[in-house]
């Protein structure tokens, strides 16, 4: 079972910056990195859409993913927020640990 995760996040550029806010406010991620501008293309409504997001990549461990996903469709914007979690495969134990001190997690839970 995997313990950690990177999760990919879209959001309006003018919202990045609150979202990832509260993301570490409320310890749902270790860390938020914010790509500022990214070009999305995608299907909306039976139409080809396009527009100018920001793409929000959060570290984050398994007990924090669904209070993570839950946490940002209650402030999202969107009606279909994008909110995609990659398992991590292995890195860095220092900072695989860093995440459990940073989210508040005991190492015996793990």
């Amino acid at each position: 079972m995997h313990r950690y995760f990177v999760v990919f996040i879209t959001t309006p550029v003018d919202r990045a910056e609150d979202m990832a806010q509260h993301i570490i406010k409320e310890k749902l991620g270790a860390c938020v990195n914010i790509v500022r501008e990214v070009n999305s293309i995608y299907w909306w409504r039976g139409n080809i859409e396009r527009g100018k997001e920001s793409l929000l990549v959060v570290k984050t461990a398994k007990e924090k993913l669904r209070d993570l996903v839950d946490g940002v469709k209650s402030i999202h914007p969107y009606t279909v927020p994008e909110i995609i979690a990659i398992p991590i495969e292995t890195g860095n134990e220092d900072y695989l640990m860093w995440i459990d001190e940073s989210l508040g997690i005991s190492q015996e839970s793990s």
